[in-house]
C-alpha cells in the first residue's frame, strides 16, 4: 500500500454548545503522500452537490455548515487498504434548524480506500444530531466467529452507550440495525429526524433515558428529594430532544447518558484472539435546555444553554454568559443535598463479547469520591459498588486487562481524577492487584517487550504534578 498521512482538518474553535453564527469551517479528511507532502485527496465529509448525501442537507445548508471533522483517532487495516473515519456532528451541538434533513456524513462511520479516498462504504449512527452524541472513540478493528461464520469486523463504541458492529469490508451490519420511531421536537424551527438506528446486539453498556427509575435511592428521604428535583425538568427515553427553558414549566431536558458520554475518547480495547472487547463509560446526568437569542448573539436564533446555568431561563442578552451546558457540575450536586441525581454506579468497565453480541460482564470502576464517601447522609451505607465518575483508560493483553482512573467527569480543580492502575481477570472483571500511582492517568496504558522483558508505560498528570510517563516492569 502506498505510504500516505491521512488528515481532518479542524474547524475554527468556534464553541458548538452557542456558536455564534450557523457559518463554520467543514473538517474534511484529506490523504497525503508521507515521502513528498503531496494532497492525494479530499473526501467532503458534508456532501457537496452532485455527490451522494447531498439531498440530506436541506435549504442548501451544505453550503454554510461546518465541523464534520473527525477529532477520534482513526482506524486503517493495512491489508484491505482501507481506513475508518469516526465522523462528528456539525456546527451546532443542540439546534440543528439551520441544517435540516440527516445531515451526511456527520455523526457517520465511514470506511474509504486509503490510496484513493473513495468511499467503501458508510452508516450514520445518529441522524441529524442534537444531542452532542458525535462519534467520539476509535473504531476497533478485530476479527470474530458469529455462529460458525469468520467476520472481519468493526466495532464502534459511542456517547449513548451503544456498540456498532458491521462487516468492515462491506459495511453490512453484524446483527441488525433497526430503525424506531424517537420522541420529536417542539422547537420553532427544529426538525428532528422520524427514526434513529437502534442496535439489536450487543445490548447497551451503560444507562440511557431519564426516568424515576434512574434516580438515586440509597435511602427513602434523598429518593423522594431526588424525585421532587427530577420533576422539574422533562424526562423521556434516549433520543428525546432538547427543550426551549421553560416549555410546558419544565426547566430543562433531564439527559442521560450526557452529551460527554457514556464512551468517549478513552474508547474500548479489543482482544484479538477472544473476540471479546471491553469498554469504560460514566453514568452521569445533565440538565439540557436551549435558549432564544438575538442575531447579536448567534444569527442560529437558539443556542445550548442550562436549566441551571447564568441566564436563568430568560433571554440572554449581550455581554451575558450563554450558560453552560453541564449544570450541577456535570452530575456531581445536581441531586438531592449536593450528591449526584442518579443512582450508581457511576463508573463501570463492561465486557462485551462479539462472538456472541452478548455482555459478559459488568464491574464498577473504582471507589466512589470523597465528596459521597465522607456525607454524612450516607453514613453506614454499603458504597462499594458506586464506581468513580471516571472512564477507564484499558489495554488488554493476553493474559490480562488493565485499567488506570482517568479525569474525573465532574468538575473540580483540574487533575482530580482517581489515580490507582489495576490488572483485572480479563475473564470475569475481578481486581487482581492495584497500585497507587503518583497522578492520575492522561493517556492509554502502553506494553512493549525490550531484552525479553516486558514493559508497561503509563502518562500521568494533574494540577501540581508535570506531566511525565511511569514505567513498570515485569520481574
Amino acid at each position: 500500500m502506498q505510504e500516505l498521512a491521512i488528515y481532518t482538518k479542524t474547524a475554527t474553535p468556534s464553541a458548538g454548545t452557542a456558536p455564534p453564527s450557523k457559518t463554520n469551517v467543514p473538517g474534511y479528511i484529506r490523504g497525503f503522500d508521507v515521502r513528498t507532502g503531496k494532497k492525494l485527496w479530499t473526501f467532503h465529509t458534508i456532501a457537496q452537490p452532485g455527490e451522494k448525501g447531498n439531498e440530506t442537507w436541506e435549504n442548501d445548508s451544505w453550503s454554510y455548515t461546518g465541523n464534520t471533522g473527525a477529532w477520534a483517532p482513526l482506524s486503517a487495516d493495512l491489508e484491505l487498504g482501507y481506513v475508518y473515519i469516526p465522523v462528528e456532528m456539525p456546527t451546532g451541538d443542540f439546534y440543528g434548524g439551520t441544517r435540516p434533513g440527516n445531515n451526511l456524513f456527520s455523526d457517520s462511520l465511514v470506511c474509504l480506500e486509503a490510496r484513493t479516498g473513495k468511499m467503501i462504504w458508510y452508516y450514520q449512527l445518529v441522524h441529524h444530531d442534537i444531542w452532542d452524541w458525535d462519534i467520539t472513540t476509535a473504531p476497533l478493528l478485530i476479527d470474530i466467529t458469529v455462529d460458525g461464520r469468520k467476520i472481519k469486523a468493526v466495532a464502534q463504541n459511542t456517547k449513548q452507550a451503544y456498540t456498532y458492529v458491521f462487516d468492515r469490508v462491506t459495511g453490512k451490519p453484524v446483527w441488525p440495525i433497526v430503525e424506531r420511531a424517537v420522541p420529536q421536537t417542539d422547537v420553532p424551527g427544529e426538525k428532528t429526524a422520524a427514526t434513529q438506528p437502534i442496535p439489536t446486539k450487543p445490548p447497551p453498556f451503560d444507562r440511557q433515558g431519564s426516568s424515576i427509575d434512574q434516580l438515586i435511592d440509597f435511602t427513602p428521604a434523598l429518593r423522594e428529594e431526588a424525585i421532587k428535583i427530577a420533576n422539574d425538568y422533562k424526562m423521556g427515553p434516549l433520543y428525546t430532544p432538547p427543550i426551549v427553558v421553560g416549555t410546558n414549566g419544565k426547566k430543562a431536558l433531564f439527559l442521560l447518558p450526557t452529551h460527554l458520554g457514556g464512551a468517549n475518547w478513552p474508547g474500548g480495547a479489543a482482544d484479538p484472539e477472544t473476540g471479546m472487547m471491553y469498554v469504560a463509560s460514566i453514568t452521569s446526568a445533565e440538565f439540557l435546555a436551549l435558549t432564544k437569542v438575538g442575531p447579536e448573539i448567534s444569527d442560529m436564533g437558539y443556542i445550548g444553554g442550562s436549566g441551571r446555568g447564568p441566564a436563568r431561563g430568560r433571554p440572554i442578552a449581550v455581554g451575558d454568559d450563554p450558560a453552560p451546558v453541564i449544570s450541577g457540575n456535570g452530575g456531581r450536586d445536581n441531586g438531592p443535598q449536593g450528591l449526584p441525581l442518579v443512582k450508581p454506579p457511576w463508573g463501570r468497565i463492561t465486557a462485551v463479547d462479539l462472538n456472541k453480541g452478548d455482555i459478559a460482564w459488568t464491574v464498577a470502576n473504582g471507589a466512589p469520591p470523597d465528596f459521597v464517601k465522607n456525607h454524612p447522609a450516607l453514613k453506614g451505607i454499603d458504597l462499594s459498588n458506586t464506581g468513580h465518575p471516571s472512564r477507564a483508560l484499558l489495554m488488554v493483553t493476553k493474559t490480562l486487562l488493565f485499567g488506570s482512573d482517568g479525569n474525573n467527569l465532574w468538575s473540580g480543580p483540574p487533575g482530580q481524577g482517581g489515580n490507582m492502575f489495576r490488572a483485572y481477570d480479563k475473564k470475569t472483571g475481578k481486581v487482581i492487584h492495584e497500585m497507587e500511582l503518583p497522578a492520575m492517568t492522561t493517556g492509554i496504558p502502553m506494553t512493549y517487550m525490550a531484552r525479553g522483558r516486558q514493559y508497561i508505560v503509563v502518562a500521568i498528570g494533574a494540577q501540581g504534578v508535570p506531566a511525565s510517563l511511569v514505567a513498570l516492569g515485569l520481574p
